[in-house]
């Protein structure tokens, strides 16, 4: 089954169950598939559902902040509980550890030896983690982190 196919099961399990918050989420999520599916002009894979996704997890963080910036600790909470939902989709995030290996393997594959080799590294690095579930930020650390050490 797809994640989009379950994505649509389990929205019409939250209907019949009335579970309001599940219901508005999944809401939001079927249509911004569509409003992608349609702008791509093909069927979404499950990395596309995946991208899609992460970038709804994305908007809610950023309102968290607004929200809390604002002194609306309620809605912010409701936005961290969409998140929670949403989490539910994505795959499992890879581990420090694991991010590590292929950023050592990269930057010998490279030969990379300073901070100013960050760009070219990231972009090899975000290329062979396509698809997994990793932070950009966490990744950049990781890299800044052994490229100082190198260098």
């Amino acid at each position: 089954m797809s994640l989009q196919e379950r994505i649509e099961r389990d929205f019409v399990a939250a209907l019949k169950a009335r579970e309001e918050l599940r219901v508005s989420t999944l809401r939001m999520v079927k249509t911004a598939l569509t409003h992608r599916q349609v702008a791509e002009m093909r069927a979404l894979t499950d990395a596309d559902v995946i991208e899609v996704v992460r970038s709804l997890i994305k908007q809610r963080r950023e309102a968290i902040e607004q929200y809390r910036r604002g002194g609306r600790p309620d809605l912010a909470e409701k936005e961290a509980r969409e998140i929670e939902i949403l989490e539910g989709y994505l795959p499992a995030p890879l581990s420090d550890a694991e991010i590590e290996r292929v950023v050592v393997e990269t930057i010998a594959e490279l030969g990379a030896k300073t901070l100013k080799d960050v760009g070219p590294v990231m972009k090899a690095v975000m290329a062979k983690l396509a698809g997994q579930w990793v932070e950009g930020r966490r990744v950049n650390e990781i890299v800044r982190a052994k490229l100082s050490s190198e260098g």
